[in-house]
This record gives C-alpha cells, sequence and structure tokens, in this order.
C-alpha cells in the first residue's frame, strides 16, 4: 500500500551542512511551498526559496506558515525557528542529515569519560589560542585565559569603533533594556546560535551534549559558537552599534548575514565538531555505514531485521 503524499527527500540526495545558507529571516509573511521550495508571500509579492539551500529559516514576527512547508523543509534537512522580535528565541529544529548515529555515540561517549571530556574541552580551547600548549591546563585555567582574551577582544573593539564599553550587560527578557553595543551583541549571538544549532543538529550530533557548558538543552550550541564570535559576531556587533543604527536587532541581523554569506562559517563548523568528537581526526563522510544493528553486551554489533531466537521458540 503506499503511504498518501509527497514521498520524503533521499538523505544521500541532500544537500551537505556546509554547502548550504547559513540562514534567511522571514517576517510578516505567509510561508507556503511549492513544488521543492519554501514560498513567502507578503504585499510586495513571492519569494521563491529551494528548500535544499536553507541551513536554518528563521520566522519572524507576523509570520504564518502551513503543514506543507514544515513538512518540506523536515524532508530537507533544514532548520526551522520561531523568533521573537530581535530573534533573541529558538524554538524548533527539523530532521537531522545525517543517516547514521556514528557522530551522535562519539559524542555521548566523549562527554560520558571524565578524561575524554576534558580533552575535548582543552580542544576547544586550543582552538582560540594557536600556537599555545593547552594540554596540561587545568578547566580553571582554561576559563582564566578565555576570559582575558574576550575582554581584550571587548576593548580592542571598542577602540577601533570609539564607542564606550563596560561590560557584557543584558537581560534575556528585556532586549531593549540594554545599551547598543550589548542590544548588538545578544542579536549578531542570536543568529549565530541559530547557524551552529542548525549544523549541529543537520550532522545527527546532540546540541544539549556540551563539554565546556553543561546542564542546558544547546549547551553544545555555546560551545561551538563560542569558537567563532571573535572573528564574526563581536566585530559585526561593535560596527553596528557605531553606526548610529535606527533598528539595532534588524541592521545587526543583516550585518551577520552578510558576513557568513559564503558559507565558510558551515564549513568551518562542520570541519571542527567532527575534529572535536571523532578521534583520531577523520576522513571521508561520517555517513558510510547507515546499516540498523543490535547493541550486543560483548561490544560486537549483530544484525537486526532478523529473528535471533533460532529454531526454538523462547518464551520472554
Amino acid at each position: 500500500m503506499q503511504i498518501p503524499g509527497v514521498p520524503p527527500a533521499d538523505l544521500p540526495d541532500l544537500t551537505r551542512a556546509e554547502d548550504r545558507i547559513s540562514f534567511i529571516y522571514l517576517e510578516r509573511a505567509v510561508i507556503h511551498r511549492d513544488s521543492n521550495a519554501i514560498t513567502a508571500t507578503d504585499d510586495r509579492g513571492i519569494v521563491h526559496i529551494p528548500a535544499a539551500t536553507i541551513g536554518v529559516l528563521l520566522l519572524g514576527p507576523g509570520t504564518s506558515v502551513t503543514h506543507q512547508a514544515i513538512a518540506l523543509l523536515t524532508d530537507h534537512g533544514a532548520t526551522a525557528v520561531w523568533v521573537g522580535e530581535r530573534g533573541v528565541r529558538y524554538y524548533a529544529h527539523g530532521r537531522s542529515l545525517a543517516a547514521s548515529s556514528w557522530l551522535l555515540i562519539a559524542q555521548a561517549a566523549a562527554v560520558s569519560h571524565r578524561d575524554r571530556r576534558l580533552a575535548v574541552a582543552r580542544s576547544m580551547y586550543a582552538m582560540r589560542f594557536p600556537g599555545e600548549d593547552t594540554s596540561n591546563l587545568t578547566m580553571q585555567q582554561l576559563r582564566g585565559k578565555e576570559g582575558a582574551r574576550v575582554r581584550r577582544t571587548y576593548r580592542e573593539h571598542a577602540a577601533l569603533t570609539g564607542l564606550p564599553w563596560n561590560q557584557r550587560e543584558y537581560d534575556r527578557d528585556d532586549f531593549a533594556s540594554g545599551d547598543p553595543i550589548n542590544q548588538a551583541l545578544s542579536a549578531a549571538h542570536a543568529c549565530l546560535y541559530g547557524i551552529v544549532h542548525a549544523v549541529i543538529v543537520a550532522l545527527g550530533a546532540a546540541p544539549g551534549l556540551g563539554f565546556v557548558h553543561t546542564g542546558h538543552e544547546r549547551a553544545f550550541v555555546y560551545d561551538i559558537a563560542d569558537l567563532y564570535k571573535a572573528d564574526i559576531t563581536i566585530p559585526v556587533a561593535f560596527d553596528v552599534a557605531a553606526s548610529d543604527s535606527a533598528d539595532i536587532g534588524a541592521d545587526t541581523r543583516r550585518a551577520v548575514r552578510d558576513r557568513v554569506h559564503d558559507g565558510a562559517i558551515l564549513t568551518r563548523c562542520v570541519r571542527d565538531i567532527r575534529a572535536l568528537l571523532l578521534q583520531p581526526q577523520p576522513t571521508g563522510p561520517i555517513d558510510e555505514d547507515d546499516a540498523l544493528r543490535l547493541w550486543d553486551d560483548n561490544g560486537i554489533e549483530i544484525p537486526s531485521g532478523r529473528n535471533h531466537a533460532g529454531t526454538e521458540d523462547i518464551d520472554f
């Protein structure tokens, strides 16, 4: 019996995460589908967006979306995110592009073992301190080095833009309460979190299994995003805040979009996640084997899809 409806896309045919558009923000529009494209309709007309090219679709205020559109996004491994004004909330994600749980198992194994978790955390910090040896530093020492690096980065960009800088201070529930630079930082980081979250989910890893951050459903998102803030979101935020913007949130989103339009951040994010979770560093695709097996306590996986009772009936 054939299942009604449009058949889902085959995973091998989908565009890789690193080859997609990082994110698209839509507001005050009706989101629908036309064949394999997402359509956005407002009073200016209709825009068609191929679903397979989207990494994350940010649905802002005034948007309504049809069931068919969400089904198309899910089938093509895209992440749909409902965001509030200024784009500071993340609510949902779609289907993974990964055909196997290889990366997820590696992540769970590493985060559950103290020494392996520490090794991954050290590797994350090492990415921010090229040329420095972090292999023997404690987490406390690493946090101290990172704090000093971030403060130095803020001061440098404040000096370049001529903006006064005191400290990173914001209210998660009141975006407008912050000064312009803190508003811009919040908006820029929200965009980056969306991009990173989309890549993590697309690769089949778990957003909540962090190595430096812990206890939050997006702990791993914050881990990975912290690798790129000094290069992407902090410079963008200071530039926007220094431009005397009338709409910090919208201008910051557009500036982040322009900064990552070439897709390099997606390639970098995929590469870094694989390098951190798969040791030794892998080569080739991570989904070479998507066979479903059964776990056995002797460490040997056995085939699924068959009856292992043998020729005799077994009572369970």
